[in-house]
């Protein structure tokens, strides 16, 4: 089985076997002493670091725009959806931004510590006239916050 490792796996003690991938982004995330030894582990054991293709961040931003967490997902959650797209792997996260994008894109995942994400349908809607738009930000009609809600 093919793998996606995401931060939280460094950070924790969780067993992965297979072929286990990651990204450059996820490595530069590693700063402390425990989570630097356990990624310097799994290379040994046969992690790959390797970045995704450029047509396949373009699919995770559209995927994430259309549920609603482009304005939460980071460039290191994209880079790891991407790759578990590009490969046909299973992520490892408990990141819930990050499950929820994969359900859109059918990618499967893999909680660590954390019961699974539910599926999520973001709507921003403002603060002031309720009006419904399609980001977060300041309401071009009367200048309230516009915030994120469940839909």
């Amino acid at each position: 089985m093919k793998s996606v490792l995401d931060a939280t796996v460094f950070f924790t003690d969780y067993p992965v076997t297979g072929e286990c991938y990651t990204t450059p982004s996820v490595v530069a995330e590693l700063v402390d002493l425990k989570s630097r030894c356990r990624y310097d582990l799994l290379v040994a054991a046969g992690l790959r670091v390797r970045l995704p293709g450029a047509d396949k961040l373009a699919r995770v931003r559209a995927a994430a725009e259309k549920t609603g967490d482009l304005p939460v997902i980071s460039g290191t959650d994209c880079d790891v959806l991407a790759l578990a797209g590009e490969l046909g792997a299973t992520i490892f996260t408990d990141d819930f931004a990050i499950q929820n994008v994969a359900g859109g894109l059918g990618i499967a995942v893999q909680p660590l510590r954390q019961r699974r994400a539910k599926k999520i349908a973001w709507k921003y809607r403002c603060s002031g006239c309720g009006r419904y738009f399609k980001t977060d930000g300041e309401c071009p009609v009367c200048g309230s916050n516009i915030k994120r809600k469940l839909k």
